[in-house]
C-alpha cells in the first residue's frame, strides 16, 4: 500500500517507491528546474526510490520527521516528507 511518508506512525518502515516534484501553476519548463533541485536534494541524502526508510520519530504540531536511512539519522520537514511516497512494509 503507498502512503506519503508523514502517514507512517513512529517505527514504521517503508520503501520509497516514488517522489513527487513540485505542482504549480507555471510552465512545465519552471517547475522541471525546481524539480530537479528537490530531487537532487534528497539524492545527496541518500533517498531514492527502493531506498528503506524508517520513521524514528515524528514531531509535533507539524514539525520535521526523523527518519534513519541508510545507516544514518536525517531530519525531513513536512513539506518534503508530503513529496515522498513510499510502499509499507508489514
Amino acid at each position: 500500500m503507498e502512503l506519503r511518508l508523514t502517514e507512517l506512525r513512529d517505527g514504521e518502515n517503508g520503501v520509497i517507491t516514488s517522489i513527487k516534484v513540485g505542482q504549480g501553476e507555471q510552465g512545465k519548463r519552471r517547475r522541471a528546474r525546481r524539480g530537479w533541485r528537490f530531487r537532487r536534494r534528497l539524492e545527496d541524502m541518500g533517498l531514492t526510490p527502493g531506498t528503506s526508510v524508517r520513521v524514528v520519530k515524528s514531531a509535533p504540531f507539524n514539525g520535521p520527521l526523523e527518519v534513519y536511512v541508510r545507516g544514518s539519522r536525517l531530519a525531513i520537514g513536512r513539506g518534503m516528507a508530503e513529496r515522498i511516497f513510499v510502499d509499507v512494509k508489514k
